[in-house]
């Protein structure tokens, strides 16, 4: 095995699932990837998944109990998504579970709560939006005390909003700047937004001061993360999150129920997928390392996507040299 990518394997066999044979096969393709880059999907949770990740069918108990486990030994994926703290927290003991199922070098990425995220609507809680103290008990300390340096990055996702009902796009940006600053320092912060507006200067400004990084996001309401990118560029030696989520022309409910039980690519886009592989690239010669997580609902299976990813990558980087 080539010494970029280390070796998954050494932990032993998962039960009472384990990594399917076919992901094992693609151990030589994850050698010869930058150690850098860190790939993984935004759950793994999925039953579907037989014969791309696990060797058997499993049932949702034996997913909860092992799954995390068996996805591990999968060679290209290095990372994963923790979404459901983004509907309730999760404690210390919790994350710690993950942590200890996993090699060291995993890395994570935790979602914050949404309460953090929402100044208005159905869900928010006024008391809650972008408050530090909060933020730092009930998202912040348990990822840290939990999942030690198996946290890759805690990610403030913003849904869609109306720049106006913010006081506009520097308004913004100063309030996010301020949360941020106010957070504990050690962990890296990733914020995603989903309006385009908001990619000013002073967004850029405000992420930089802060010491956090711009997430990079695949989604129908962004520009492309070429664009993001050139816009927000990640600091040399940081985490630099890219994430795909969404494919152009589909809801998540749409997707959601078109391609599950999500076994197969079922609708390749490659346009997005290039993106995400120049992305990459870019990143790596900034120095730069890739924390990049793939859904269901890009192509219709996340690992399968990650695997075409990584193949795509691979040739462009012999092609360079």
């Amino acid at each position: 095995m080539s010494p970029s990518q280390p070796d998954l394997f050494a932990r032993g066999p998962a039960a009472p699932i384990d990594v399917a044979p076919a992901a094992v096969a693609l151990e030589p393709l994850a050698a010869s990837l930058p150690a850098e880059l860190r790939m993984g999907t935004s759950s793994w949770t999925y039953p579907g998944w037989k014969d791309l990740v696990w060797d058997r069918t499993p049932t949702p108990r034996t997913l909860g109990a092992h799954g995390l486990a068996a996805y591990a030994r999968h060679p290209l994926l290095r990372a994963a998504g923790v979404s459901r703290t983004y509907y309730e927290p999760l404690d210390a003991a919790t994350f710690r579970r993950y942590g200890e199922q996993v090699p060291d070098d995993f890395r994570f990425l935790v979602k914050a709560d949404r309460r953090l995220l929402l100044p208005h609507g159905p869900h928010a809680e006024p008391d809650l939006y972008l408050n530090p103290s909060w933020a730092t008990e009930r998202v912040v300390g348990p990822a840290v005390e939990g999942l030690g340096n198996a946290l890759g990055s805690i990610l403030f996702q913003f849904s869609p909003i109306s720049p106006d009902s913010l006081g506009g796009p520097r308004s913004f940006a100063e309030s996010v700047y301020r949360f941020l600053a106010a957070l504990p320092s050690g962990p890296h912060y990733s914020v995603e937004v989903r309006t385009p507006e908001f990619l000013t200067r002073d967004w850029m400004a405000a992420l930089h001061h802060a010491g956090a990084g711009h997430g990079c996001i695949v989604h129908p309401t962004m520009p492309s993360v070429r664009e993001q990118l050139d816009r927000n560029p990640p600091v040399r030696g940081r985490t630099c999150v890219v994430r795909w989520m969404l494919q152009p022309g589909y809801r998540y409910g749409d997707a959601r129920d078109a391609w599950a039980p999500f076994d197969r690519v079922r609708a390749p886009d490659a346009t997005r997928r290039a993106e995400i592989v120049d992305t990459i690239a870019r990143i790596l010669e900034i120095g730069a390392h890739p924390l990049v997580v793939v859904g269901n609902k890009a192509e219709g299976s996340a690992p399968a996507s990650i695997e075409a990813i990584a193949r795509e990558l691979r040739g462009r980087l012999q092609a360079s040299g």
